[in-house]
C-alpha cells in the first residue's frame, strides 16, 4: 500500500529521501488522510483507544462541549484557524484511528451517486445490484443512500481495516473533518464528538486553550 492509500498518515516533520524510501515497510510510523500534507509521527506517541472509556466520557460531557462550540460559533475568537490548525495536529500525534473505528461501527456514511458507480465497479455489480445488497434509502424526499447495517459491512472487525478503502465513500475518505473550516463545520463536530475520539479530544483542547469573544 503506498503513502497515498495508507488511511493513518500523521504529519508531523517532513522525511528525509533516506526515510521516506522506507517508511512503506517501516511498522514505527502512521499515516492520517485527512491531513492536506504528509506528516509523520512515530507510532509509539498513538494512543490506543478504550472505546468503553471514551463512550463513557463523551456521554458525561457531550452536552458542555456542545455548548463550548456553540459559544464558539456565536462569538468566534480571534486566531481560531491558528488555534485549531495548532491543536489538530497534537490530536493526531496522540489517536490511534486503528484501534478504534468507531465511526465505522456506529455511523454511515452517505452514498453519492458518485461513490455508488466508483464502489459498485470495483465490486463488479451494477449501481442498482450494489444499493439492493448493501444500502438503504431514507424515507424522505430526496432521501440519501446510507448503510443498512453497522457495523459497516466492508468493515474487518479483527483488524478494523476497510475492504474497500482505495474505493471509500467521500464521506469516510473526509471523516472526521477536522482539517475543514471550524465555524462552518461546527454542526459536524457537535455530533462527531460523541462518536469520534479524535473530534472529542480536538474539543477537549480548544477547552483548555480557547474561550468565546465578547
Amino acid at each position: 500500500m503506498s503513502l497515498a492509500e495508507n488511511p493513518l498518515i500523521h504529519l508531523r516533520y517532513p522525511p528525509t529521501a533516506r526515510t521516506a524510501s522506507k517508511i512503506k515497510h517501516c511498522s514505527l510510523f502512521t499515516v492520517h488522510c485527512s491531513l492536506p500534507n504528509i506528516i509523520f509521527a512515530p507510532m509509539n506517541e498513538m494512543l490506543p483507544i478504550d472505546l468503553r472509556a471514551f463512550r463513557k466520557k463523551a456521554r458525561k460531557n457531550k452536552s458542555k462541549f456542545r455548548r463550548f462550540l456553540t459559544g464558539i460559533e456565536n462569538n468566534v475568537p480571534r486566531g481560531l484557524t491558528r488555534v485549531v490548525q495548532n491543536v489538530e495536529l497534537e490530536v493526531w500525534k496522540e489517536t490511534d484511528c486503528l484501534s478504534c473505528a468507531n465511526c465505522c461501527k456506529t455511523m454511515t456514511p452517505t452514498f453519492t451517486n458518485t461513490d455508488i458507480k466508483r464502489i459498485a465497479a470495483h465490486l463488479e455489480q451494477t449501481p442498482d445490484e450494489f444499493k439492493a445488497r448493501y444500502l438503504r434509502k431514507e424515507r424522505k424526499k430526496d432521501g440519501d443512500w446510507l448503510n443498512k447495517t453497522e457495523p459497516c459491512q466492508f468493515l474487518n472487525l479483527k483488524d478494523n481495516k476497510c475492504s474497500i478503502y482505495e474505493v471509500r465513500p467521500a464521506d469516510c475518505a473526509g471523516f472526521p473533518h477536522l482539517p475543514k473550516k471550524m465555524v462552518d463545520y461546527m454542526h459536524v463536530h457537535k455530533q462527531n464528538l460523541e462518536y469520534c475520539p479524535a473530534t472529542y479530544r480536538l474539543v477537549e483542547k480548544m477547552m483548555s486553550t480557547l474561550r468565546p469573544s465578547g
